[in-house]
């Protein structure tokens, strides 16, 4: 079980990173509201979903999977202070759904950078 809990850990958020893309990508009426409540509809939203698209990516290879957690990592972490700072953990009456899955997609990501904190090619000579 322990083979297979970073490809488990790697697989959750890049489902979860994907899965609000089509949100992002269409233009659904929650995400629109989202980004236009902080002032980046519509560059933000679409910039943001490339991001989170790349990031996906590069946590499905093992090699790459520290810097799709890092990039996770900053965007989710943005994502965490808007709901704090702008939006609200509540966001269009969703009991803090979207708050609650930032914060266990952080959360993941912090422990796959933990996990693969050896594959970074710039920190590897120092640990």
């Amino acid at each position: 079980m322990k083979k297979y809990t970073p490809l488990v850990l790697r697989l959750i958020v890049s489902i979860i990173l994907i899965q609000t893309l089509r949100f992002k990508f269409t233009a659904h009426p929650v995400s629109v509201y989202i980004f236009t409540k902080i002032g980046l509809e519509p560059i933000g939203r679409i910039s943001i979903g490339i991001v989170e698209l790349i990031a996906s990516i590069l946590l499905l290879i093992p090699k790459t999977a520290w810097a799709g957690s890092l990039i996770t990592l900053v965007v989710i972490g943005g994502a965490i202070m808007m709901h704090l700072t702008q939006l609200g953990i509540a966001v269009n009456n969703d009991g803090g759904t979207l708050f609650i899955t930032a914060v266990i997609t952080f959360l993941l990501s912090a422990i796959i950078l933990m996990i693969y904190r050896k594959n970074i090619p710039f920190i590897n000579k120092y640990l």
